[in-house]
């Protein structure tokens, strides 16, 4: 894993030292995700930069990577987990690769490939290759979006990083707010590819290529999840169990010591036990998220799959006072906000894994490609529940309407509400209001329209499968994936989710439905096949998820800091009605509603803004795309 970075000049026109020198500062800015060893390689035209986390290749991994006989150079941040077949496939070709780090076959298939050199590769990467013979950037997005790359374009020249803190540093690009993308943040707390909270700043998309030269930029896809396309089949676990096994095999084929990240639940539990089954003598640390809250504490269940395991259990305490500091630093490392809560207890727990190892392993996507939230259950529900005549629709919403409100996590209560919220809209409508931060009454009460809706391009598709496909490329794309990113990157510890490798996409994307969800029952073959390597009471116990107090702490410890981030007038920039957040604020306070998710969010676009005020050279202020 690394920090990559450049700026390139189409024309061919010379670049003077200071863009070396700005190059170095954008590198430099990136430290804290390459601690191992930074370079830097200046062409007449482009200069390129690299910071490494050394996971694969010992000191033989220097970048840029540079192809003496084409003079094409080559930046990766991430891994290259086929790379032996690569080089085997290169030296029939006669391009033999010396060096023994996996990215070192980049510029080899790309000489022999071109833009399809991408199709080829397995792993979470990020690339950009510059190609002096063409005067050509291109820059690469691995498949599920692991890893991030941002660019901006003026005139003929071209800047890239993997953090948009790097590339608007020391305030030297002036940058323009996208007020709709800031406003589609506020609905979902993240920001879909191409967008950023930049107007000139775009995100390369997962699976996504952006090729830039004389002719103008062009973008393409070479991968998407072919789940609504895909003919369904009867699913063999002892199939699934090869592709799963020879998965972590290859992402722990590593010359680092590495860890796991436990919480107890099903899918990191799974990781956790086949990378124990292949390692079965290798001294392995289990880390985990605690909370002093009983209802959001699953540490116990991490401590019972830890020691049936032989693991080390290494546990993580998070407290109130733990967040507004943890906050404020992501953000200025990153440069982006993201309304998950969960990134700041991610980013403690990868700050202590990172003092035994530079590498974890983790269980993300499983839930996006195996049907594992409820809101996929609630999907077929819901279908049911809006059938039934107005008459007994209408005093069932009065019940859920009117029960209180808890600081537990994920009740009943909370769950029910959302649901009914949504029983009159169509499928993908109805989703997208369940996986919103902030709901469209709160969005009318702050000012902020209603963001457009997710674009459906699956035609007849099955509702499941189009729900899926669209929280793989929004909601784990560029919300988790991003919180995984961002969080363990602050501390130099890369991340690697087996369940995103693309046989194991490939796998899930064949599963018929009554596989993924039966009745309220959701990743029914992931648990079936999961019986193999652990207990009942661990693998069909209740769903909770990784979530954080933030209502109760709203209210109490955090309420001050809390109040002067919801006060901040600088949110009218996004267009939020001024007064409106303190509105809600009191509303929650004295218990009337739970607006948690909406505050949250509210509260990191705050601190963002105040970052941005400070740390960019702003424009004239927000700009609509």
């Amino acid at each position: 894993m690394c920090g990559i970075c450049g700026i390139v000049n189409i024309s061919g026109e010379r670049q003077p030292e200071s863009v070396r020198l700005r190059v170095n500062a954008m590198s430099q800015a990136m430290s804290h995700r390459g601690p191992d060893d930074d370079g830097l390689h200046a062409a007449e035209s482009a200069v390129l930069g690299a910071t490494r986390l050394a996971i694969r290749g010992g000191e033989d991994g220097h970048q840029p990577m540079v192809d003496a006989a084409s003079g094409v150079v080559a930046v990766c941040n991430g891994e290259i987990d086929n790379h032996q077949e690569l080089r085997r496939w290169l030296a029939v070709r006669g391009r033999p690769v010396p060096q023994a780090t996996d990215v070192a076959v980049i510029p080899g298939m790309y000489l022999e490939l071109g833009e399809g050199f991408a199709e080829k590769l397995a792993g979470a990467f990020a690339i950009a290759i510059w190609d002096p013979r063409e005067r050509k950037l291109m820059l690469v997005r691995d498949r599920a979006g692991e890893r991030p790359l941002f660019f901006t374009r003026t005139g003929e020249t071209i800047i890239f990083a993997t953090e948009i803190a790097s590339i608007v540093s020391e305030r030297k690009l002036p940058v323009n707010f996208d007020l709709a993308a800031l406003q589609r943040y506020l609905q979902f707390g993240l920001f879909a590819s191409p967008t950023s909270p930049f107007a000139s700043i775009e995100k390369i998309p997962p699976g996504g290529i952006v090729q830039i030269d004389a002719r103008g930029v062009r973008r393409s896809a070479y991968w998407r999840w072919k789940n609504v396309e895909t003919p369904k089949q009867k699913p063999s676990p002892d199939a699934f169990d090869q592709i799963f096994r020879e998965t972590i095999r290859r992402q722990t084929d590593v010359d680092v010591d590495f860890g796991l990240f436990l919480s107890g639940g099903v899918d990191s539990s799974l990781v956790a036990a086949v990378t124990r089954s292949l390692h079965p003598e290798r001294r392995l640390k289990a880390y985990t998220l605690r909370f002093e809250e009983e209802s959001f504490d699953e540490g116990n269940f991490a401590e019972t799959v830890a020691a049936s395991l032989k693991l080390e259990p290494v546990t993580v305490w998070i407290r109130p006072d733990d967040l507004p500091g943890t906050l404020s630093q992501l953000i200025k490392t990153g440069g982006e906000p993201l309304a998950d809560p969960a990134w700041l207890p991610t980013a403690l727990l990868a700050r202590r894994a990172a003092q035994d190892a530079p590498m974890a392993l983790v269980g993300e996507g499983a839930d996006e490609l195996f049907g594992g939230y409820p809101t996929y259950a609630g999907a077929e529900v819901a279908e049911r529940f809006a059938s039934l005549p107005a008459w007994v629709r209408r005093p069932i919403r009065c019940v859920v309407e009117s029960l209180p409100v808890s600081d537990k996590k994920m009740t009943v209560s909370f769950l029910l509400k959302r649901f009914v919220e949504g029983t009159e809209l169509d499928g993908m409508a109805r989703h997208e209001l369940w996986v919103s931060n902030i709901t469209p009454p709160i969005l009318t009460r702050l000012g902020i329209p209603r963001a457009p809706a997710c674009a459906d391009d699956a035609g007849g598709g099955l509702l499941l499968d189009r729900i899926q496909r669209r929280d793989l490329e929004n909601g784990l794309a560029e919300g988790l994936l991003t919180k995984a990113d961002r969080a363990s990157m602050s501390s130099a510890l890369e991340l690697r989710a087996p369940f995103l490798d693309e046989p194991v996409m490939a796998f899930a994307a064949s599963l018929p439905v009554a596989d993924r969800v039966q009745n309220l029952a959701t990743k029914i073959f992931l648990k079936r096949y999961a019986l193999r390597y652990l207990p009942k009471s661990i693998v069909h116990r209740r769903k909770r998820g990784l979530s954080v107090p933030i209502g109760r702490w709203l209210r109490g410890p955090l309420r001050d800091w809390a109040a002067a981030a919801l006060g901040n007038e600088r949110l009218g920039q996004a267009g939020v009605r001024p007064g409106a957040a303190m509105e809600l604020f009191s509303e929650h306070c004295r218990h009337q509603a739970d607006h948690a998710r909406a505050l949250w969010t509210l509260i990191v676009l705050s601190e963002w803004l105040d970052w941005a005020a400070k740390e960019t050279a702003s424009g004239d202020g927000p700009s609509e795309k």
